[in-house]
């Protein structure tokens, strides 16, 4: 076979992709909602969505350098005391952001399967990991799962000026990859900066839909997996099919 049939690189997204960020900080925010009356009087639900808008907000700041990520996590915290109705002193608000960022690091760990999948495509392509965040952030959570001895090529946006969806960061990635975009697939759980991104980058694209969101009208064409477990069904999506279609009725890929 040849041509996107037979890819020479694969590249993913790190967060909610190989490493569960969205475990760890529901782990942590866990521990905060119970700490003070003002945070536990909110539905859990709607705090999680409350501090996910915020920290979309802020990590824009962070990407652009306008704030350290300490700075971020403390204002992300402000800003949940101030909704809740609860304006913090400084103090209270920098044990709190501590106290999250403890339990983040305590509740790390690989999505399920990511490293079994690492494993199987290592034999067969190069390995490139294309993020949109810090790069200390993300070597730490690499190193943390184990994925270093897998990787190619890491690509992280602070550390080349541009991120997701622009073309431009793809480009630094295949050509740390030594590859053709023609020759790369990207697999990521961003539609916008993973899917979108890719293609106009001229890769094709997987949707990672772990969390089984809605698919856009533009997604016709788009493989769609929901889990990389196992291992086959990530291997076909990645090597032997052009389209959903080519993917039967297996369950661990939906068409999109």
């Amino acid at each position: 076979m040849q041509g996107r049939h037979t890819p020479r690189a694969v590249l993913f997204d790190l967060d909610d992709t190989l490493f569960d960020h969205a475990q760890a900080s529901r782990a942590a925010l866990t521990r905060v909602h119970g700490l003070h009356e003002a945070f536990a009087r909110w539905p859990f639900e709607e705090f999680e969505r409350a501090h996910a808008r915020v920290l979309e907000e802020l990590h824009v700041q962070v990407l652009s350098g306008a704030r350290t990520v300490d700075d971020a996590r403390e204002e992300r915290f402000r800003r949940l005391f101030a909704e809740s109705a609860s304006p913090a002193t400084a103090d209270r608000v920098r044990t709190t952001a501590v106290t999250y960022r403890e339990a983040y690091v305590a509740s790390r760990r690989p999505v399920e399967g990511a490293l079994a999948v690492l494993a199987a495509l290592r034999p067969r392509v190069r390995i490139g990991i294309v993020s949109n965040n810090l790069l200390e952030e993300q070597q730490g959570k690499i190193r943390y799962c184990g994925f270093e001895s897998y990787l190619d090529a890491l690509v992280v946006s602070e550390a080349v000026g541009t991120a997701k969806p622009d073309p431009a960061i793809f480009a630094h990635a295949l050509d740390a990859l030594d590859c053709r975009a023609d020759e790369a697939v990207m697999i990521g759980d961003s539609w916008t900066a993973d899917v979108e991104g890719a293609q106009a980058a001229g890769i094709r694209a997987i949707w990672f839909n772990r969390a089984r969101r809605a698919a856009p009208r533009s997604a016709r064409d788009v493989i769609e997996i929901v889990t990389l477990v196992p291992v086959d069904g990530v291997m076909r999506a990645v090597f032997e099919a052009d389209s959903p279609s080519d993917l039967g009725t297996d369950l661990s890929c939906a068409s999109a």
